[in-house]
């Protein structure tokens, strides 16, 4: 528990009950000291105590009074009644005005953790309960903002629910990008995370203000029209959406529903509706394929700038953007690493449009480099299969790399790189299999002399190529051909 008041005339009376409390075993964070009741009860209209001990006499206002008063207070603490034998009637009466315990003097250590354990337990199955009934709450409220063809049977049921512990008076539904927060004091409003891709807020009118000031300080905002009861709900929040976007969209701070719309000469808006035609959005995806970077960049950056101007809408902003990465994934679906749409596709999903056109302009230069690379990989290959095609054509001949890289025209390390890359083997290993592969068809189809298969094959050293052949095939050229013989 948080707040424990003790209400008592005897400065050691207090004091012990007080150290009692600190000795049970029961965490408490504050502990209040009183010593009469008109002193008690300021506390309690001030602020929220869990639970309170009180004698029964003491001057200028007693406990019976006290309790009586304390009624009418926003937060109506636990109450322990504390008093003498002679005072059980008194007592009989605090009971009947709400106190749940009543212990008499001198007070016990072992009743105090006894009572406080006893509480304690029923405040924080309390408290459990008004989390859980807090949680249905907003999962209703998501319901009601999200689903369109909600009931009116079921908008009744909400606001018997939940109408008394919603707002009474007018409110705001406030929409930013949805983001790991840690700024949020809960106090003054309501927040429901990420529907849909953005953080809500349901906050009272008189406390608007105080919450863009401080917690929604950073990004985009759309601000509603200030609307009543639950049953505004879902359309307060279609409003907050359809604001934050064009807040995204100009880089604004906040956008509300009282802002005017700035007037736009229409020349202008013909002029940048030709950056949203099927033609213009074919050409945004296409030149990424080219090398025609600088030309890319350009298409994008004058698409954005007119999206930030409020030459094209939030709604058309949005449509070309799923029309390009729709466009994009099936043209480049053998470059694109796999989720990498995933983490860009949403054209929302940051505080402001100049961070997300930054990050966009990173992963399409990251394609763009992704798909050069590619051609050069497919170049270099056609390049490896010339090399491939003329060793099995000439590997009778004193062939070696140097040899057969300038046939290609490709560079001596780049070629070695790349021929280990394309065979799955290096240069001399490739050669010498070709030519015992050919040596063994001599030996086991012809009468050739081993020398002259030797020289056959591209080995002018008879005794090399025989040393060669059974390191290779583990036995002599002769034992091989007898071998395939007798098989």
């Amino acid at each position: 528990m948080k707040t424990v008041l003790i209400v008592e005339d005897e400065k050691l009376i207090r004091q012990g009950i007080k150290t009692m409390i600190q000795r049970s075993g029961v965490p408490v964070e504050v502990i209040i000291e009183c010593n009469n009741g008109e002193m008690a009860l300021d506390v309690i209209r001030e602020q929220k105590v869990d639970v309170m001990f009180t004698d029964i006499r003491m001057p200028k206002m007693d406990g019976i009074e006290l309790v009586k008063q304390m009624q009418s207070c926003e937060h109506v603490p636990l109450t322990v009644a504390i008093s003498g034998y002679d005072d059980f009637s008194y007592a009989v009466e605090m009971l009947r005005n709400g106190v749940r315990e009543y212990i008499l003097k001198p007070v016990e250590r072992e009743k105090i953790t006894e009572i406080l354990k006893k509480l304690n337990d029923e405040i924080e199955k309390e408290q459990e309960k008004r989390i859980e009934k807090k949680r249905l709450g907003h999962q209703q409220m998501k319901h009601l903002m999200l689903l369109s063809n909600t009931t009116e049977e079921e908008i009744q049921t909400l606001e018997r629910q939940y109408e008394k512990e919603f707002y009474d008076s007018g409110y705001a539904v406030l929409c930013q990008n949805a983001k790991e927060r840690t700024n949020l004091s809960q106090g003054n409003y309501i927040y429901l995370s990420d529907i849909e891709g953005c953080d809500v807020f349901v906050v009272p009118e008189d406390k608007l203000e105080l919450l863009l000031k401080n917690e929604l300080l950073t990004g985009c905002t759309g601000v509603s029209a200030i609307h009543h009861g639950l049953r505004e709900l879902r359309a307060a929040y279609l409003e907050s959406v359809m604001l934050r976007k064009e807040a995204f969209c100009r880089n604004k701070k906040e956008v509300r529903a009282e802002d005017g719309r700035e007037h736009i000469p229409e020349g202008l808006v013909q002029e940048a509706g030709k950056l949203t035609t099927e033609a213009a959005k074919l050409q945004r995806v296409q030149l990424i394929g080219t090398d025609r970077r600088d030309d890319a960049a350009r298409a994008w950056g004058q698409f954005f700038y007119e999206v930030k101007n409020g030459r094209i809408e939030a709604a058309e902003y949005e449509a070309c953007m799923e029309d390009f990465f729709r466009e994009a994934a099936k043209t480049y679906r053998n470059v694109i690493e796999e989720g990498a749409l995933k983490e860009i596709r949403g054209p929302f999903a940051e505080d402001c449009i100049d961070v997300y056109e930054e990050k966009l302009m990173q992963f399409i230069f990251a394609l763009w480099e992704s798909i050069n690379s590619q051609l050069d990989v497919n170049r270099n290959g056609q390049k490896i299969q010339r090399a491939v095609d003329y060793i099995e054509q000439n590997y009778a001949k004193d062939l070696n790399m140097a040899v057969v890289s300038n046939y290609i025209s490709m560079n001596y390390s780049l070629f070695s790189y790349s021929f280990k890359q394309y065979t799955g083997s290096n240069f001399v290993n490739y050669l010498k299999d070709i030519r015992m592969r050919e040596a063994k068809r001599l030996l086991a189809e012809t009468d050739m002399r081993i020398i002259d298969i030797s020289q056959e094959v591209g080995y002018d050293n008879e005794k090399h190529f025989m040393k060669i052949f059974k390191s290779s095939c583990g036995v002599s050229p002769s034992e091989y051909r007898r071998n395939m013989r007798e098989d």
